[in-house]
């Protein structure tokens, strides 16, 4: 005999969208500005890299983290705000209060955490060949310059919601400008390893020039592809 008391439906799982650029056009001038940005400013201290990496890498830090957090700040929703519908600004209207201050908040949260994420990504660097008796704050530094590109803007839109990072971590997430960047990121430091073997004998081979190089090249390809050619599309290993 059937029962006749309520039953519980389980609710259907909304699919994971991809993350939307804030409806403004100072965000789209800036997306647009920042690869050209980042890759001019490496550019020009590659150089002073090669001469003194660990120098280099410490300086180069704090402008990175500039450069990450203003287009964190005008082009990406924090944390929490994709739930919530998206209204276009109108001309002439001002952000209120509680609106920038829980942006520089989810900056303070995803700066700290990324932080935290510098001695993991440095332990995966050592598993895939990295100098583990030598060269620690080579090791340290390129983690840091990675983290600033891959992880930050992640956890900045993202937060620590397991279930997107569980999607993120299997790489089934769906392509938007942010997951793009990060992926090509990570493929660029691991590509970028390539070349560090070879008897070619030029100072540019030295850990982690190459690894950096190819982190900063990847995260501009990945953003790019993520944003335009591969948006809303998603990684599948058949």
């Amino acid at each position: 005999m059937a029962s006749a008391g309520p039953t519980k439906s389980t609710a259907p799982v909304k699919p994971s969208l991809p993350i939307e650029l804030l409806p403004t056009d100072l965000a789209r001038i800036v997306s647009q500005a920042h690869p050209a940005l980042l890759l001019s400013a490496y550019y020009l201290r590659f150089p002073a890299l090669v001469a003194d990496p660990v120098s280099t890498l410490l300086k180069s830090l704090l402008p990175l983290a500039a450069l990450q957090i203003s287009y964190a700040i005008l082009c990406l929703p924090p944390v929490g705000s994709t739930s919530k519908p998206v209204k276009k600004a109108k001309p002439g209207s001002k952000k209120t209060p509680e609106h920038s201050s829980a942006k520089i908040l989810t900056v303070i949260y995803a700066l700290v955490l990324s932080l935290v994420s510098v001695p993991v990504l440095a332990a995966v660097q050592v598993l895939f060949g990295a100098p583990i008796t030598t060269h620690i704050p080579h090791t340290l530094l390129s983690s840091a310059h990675v983290a600033l590109l891959a992880i930050f803007p992640l956890i900045y839109v993202h937060g620590s919601d397991g279930a997107k990072w569980r999607e993120i971590a299997s790489v089934y997430s769906p392509i938007d400008e942010v997951f793009g960047a990060s992926v090509g990121s990570f493929l660029g430091a691991w590509l970028g390893a390539v070349p560090i073997p070879l008897d070619w004998d030029r100072d540019w081979q030295k850990w982690p020039i190459t690894i950096v190089t190819g982190a900063y090249a990847g995260y501009v390809v990945g953003k790019l592809a993520g944003g335009w050619l591969l948006k809303g599309k998603k990684i599948e290993f058949d």
